[in-house]
């Protein structure tokens, strides 16, 4: 049987939340972002209105303010996003079992079996844009086909709020034409590859000499040709399928290249500030933290170090990985992106953390931690009133 797939893709995401907590911001053009005091923040998420004057996700804040100067710029409360993920992800769930989230606005649906039940592919990807639209209060855009990656594409062909079908029949004629950076996994330094190899089309990507492609690429050649010729038979995971939890971490690509100690702070706080309340969502701490960075020509170093203590808390991550910076990057060099990664997670009630006869207790470290989890628990509960 022809496989169903879709990819449901929340609209601006961030953005779209802060707007449904307060609908004024629909009238104007604004963007969710980091320290609107400081220029070194940047833009998260935007709103259609900001999109008009070309704000660009992960671009300075200071920047998108040249572009638009009457921007409103929001601070982002990533607790309040992950309940509104969850809550959207409770809707799929009530169409299939075969629900796999790809970050927390995205998610790829296998509705094979449901049809019977629901309707044809279509028929659940409308419902679903108006079922979230209305209980939610955001829009959603999906893509309809016969495997996932063409099921993502079909989410981004039309945005806002809209439904593109890529079928057995149809794919070739709207896919083939598209850039290849459009395709699954294609980021720049690879678009840069197939570039030289003249590969500038999904099209072109699909009759290139496959062997040319590893020989170049690696496994990744292999992988992005099964793509560009529809052959992707990935299976959607079952929301049963629960993989061990080896490492939190999150990366910021930046629209343009960041250096300094303050610019290249203010830029990874939020992502610190991410990680953290995940593992403290999964009652989780990390023992070590893992640093990620990239250059403008894709030189990538990683290091890490060990936490003095498993930790959970944002402000000993943040710490940390800057200390990991300072000690092994040139900060007069630019960066174009970084990851930070919290690993060696233990659950938090297997800590033994060995206080001897003559020690006291962390009295202000466990402070914190219960500081932490007590915001968490109120934006859980109060999330619209909590800031």
């Amino acid at each position: 049987m022809e496989r169903t797939i879709l990819h449901c893709d929340c609209n601006g995401f961030y953005a779209s939340v802060e707007m449904v907590l307060n609908p004024e911001l629909k009238k104007v053009p604004m963007a969710v972002g980091g320290d609107k005091e400081s220029r070194h923040g940047i833009i998260l998420a935007k709103n259609e209105l900001a999109k008009k004057y070309d704000i660009k996700t992960a671009e300075t804040i200071w920047q998108a303010k040249r572009k638009c100067p009457e921007l409103v710029i929001v601070p982002p409360h990533h607790s309040l996003y992950m309940e509104y993920s969850r809550r959207v992800m409770d809707i799929y769930k009530r169409y299939t079992d075969l629900v796999e989230p790809f970050g927390l606005d995205e998610a790829w649906l296998d509705v094979t079996g449901s049809k019977r039940l629901f309707g044809d592919g279509v028929t659940i990807a409308n419902n679903l844009r108006e079922i979230v639209k209305k209980e939610i209060g955001i829009t959603i855009s999906v893509g309809v086909s016969f495997c996932k990656v063409f099921a993502k594409l079909g989410s981004d062909y039309k945005k806002p709020d809209a439904t593109t079908v890529f079928s057995r029949s149809n794919w070739q004629s709207y896919i083939y034409p598209m850039s290849v950076s459009d395709l699954l996994f294609v980021g720049k330094n690879t678009n840069k590859v197939l570039s030289r190899l003249g590969i500038k089309t999904i099209g072109q990507l699909a009759i290139a000499d496959e062997g040319l492609l590893v020989s170049q690429l690696g496994k990744l050649g292999h992988q992005l040709h099964i793509y560009a010729t529809g052959n992707d038979t990935d299976p959607v995971k079952s929301i049963y399928d629960k993989d061990e939890v080896k490492s939190v971490g999150r990366g910021q690509t930046f629209a343009e290249d960041i250096t300094g100690y303050d610019e290249i702070k203010h830029s990874i706080r939020w992502l610190c500030d991410d990680i953290a309340s995940r593992m403290r969502k999964r009652d989780l701490k990390c023992t070590t933290v893992q640093v990620t960075i990239k250059d403008p020509n894709f030189h990538t170093i990683q290091r890490q170090k060990k936490t003095d203590k498993p930790t959970f808390l944002a402000r000993e991550i943040h710490g940390i990985a800057m200390e990991i910076i300072k000690d092994n990057w040139n900060l007069k060099l630019p960066i174009r992106m970084i990851t930070v990664t919290g690993t060696g997670l233990i659950k938090s009630d297997n800590v033994n953390e060995q206080v001897s006869l003559f020690d006291a207790p962390d009295e202000k470290r466990q402070k914190a931690e219960r500081l932490e989890k007590t915001v968490d628990d109120l934006k859980k509960r109060f999330g619209k009133t909590i800031k």
